[in-house]
């Protein structure tokens, strides 16, 4: 997936100028340091990549990177980022979302583009709670919580990100901590070079609303031992990556193990839980239209077609 640009290019090169507004403390901040960290590692061509959003906070990270942005509809932005991917496969395609935004309306769409295992990175922002609509419980949020926003207890089950990836079709699932920056960049760059629909669920902070999981919970520092309450899989020796894609009982085992360890609560494992490399969208659209194999959409004339045959046939 990943483009390289002609030169050395800076973290600085990954920024646009305009203004943040997040909130002071916010887990937005390390997880769009982490996109660029993992950008500028990878050395992707800043005009080579495109950046979606949904609607939240997370919205509006494209606004501060620099490449294309598209800030899109509530719960579409894997559509569009499918879309876009179709429409230029020499793009580097990024979509971000929120845990209510991609979790909860989006969650049709989820499973959609798991199933389709296009070319593209999905990042989600996930603290729990709605942050830009002040706070209510998102889909994540577990049955009993209550953060300082909510008048009453969450009345439902939280979802499980991680196991609704893996039965979606998802190639590529990972967890990472918003306040862990290059450990989270790593996995970032991991799935920007993973040919396939890779899911990064990204643990953050919401210091405006959630005031049960915040970075001194993630710390440990209520516990008597003062353990972080994360750990990262790979050393505990997990290895959820697929070695013979065409063994049905491997893939099987891997995406047990990965499912087991997605519900551990405490301490949460970070890493990446499962990977396999299997043919892509792109790859079978292209098999059906060897057109777009050979120019991108965007670069063929579709203007001057006579439809009139279509136009015909439908009468």
């Amino acid at each position: 997936m990943s483009v390289s640009a002609p030169v050395k290019l800076t973290l600085k090169d990954y920024k646009s100028d305009l203004h943040n507004d997040w909130c002071p403390g916010c887990g937005d901040f390390g997880i769009l340091t982490s996109i660029q960290m993992a950008l500028q590692q990878l050395q992707i061509d800043p005009d080579k990549l495109a950046v979606f959003s949904g609607i939240g906070c997370s919205g509006k990270t494209p606004h501060y990177i620099n490449g294309y942005g598209f800030h899109t509809l509530h719960g579409r932005v894997l559509t569009v980022a499918t879309g876009g991917r179709l429409a230029n496969t020499d793009l580097t395609v990024l979509a971000l979302g929120g845990d209510g935004d991609g979790y909860g309306i989006g969650a049709g769409y989820f499973v959609g583009a798991g199933r389709r295992n296009a070319d593209f990175a999905y990042i989600v922002h996930n603290n729990n709670v709605y942050g830009l609509t002040k706070g209510q419980a998102s889909p994540t949020l577990s049955k009993g919580k209550k953060t300082k926003s909510m008048p009453e207890q969450a009345i439902q089950d939280g979802i499980n990100p991680v196991a609704m990836a893996i039965a979606s079709g998802y190639t590529f699932i990972a967890r990472a901590y918003a306040l862990e920056p290059k450990y989270t960049a790593a996995i970032i760059a991991r799935a920007i070079q993973h040919k396939g629909s890779a899911l990064v669920d990204v643990l953050q902070t919401c210091p405006t609303y959630n005031d049960l999981y915040t970075k001194e919970w993630y710390e440990g520092a209520d516990l008597p031992e003062k353990r972080s309450r994360l750990y990262k899989l790979e050393d505990k020796g997990f290895d959820g990556k697929v070695k013979d894609p065409t063994d049905q009982e491997e893939i099987v085992a891997k995406k047990s193990a990965a499912v087991a360890r997605s519900y551990e609560a405490d301490p949460i494992p970070i890493g990446v839980y499962y990977e396999v490399e299997l043919p892509t969208y792109e790859d079978a659209v292209f098999q059906r239209i060897p057109a777009l194999a050979e120019k991108p959409l965007v670069e063929q004339d579709v203007f001057h077609r006579d439809i009139a045959p279509l136009l015909e046939a439908m009468r």
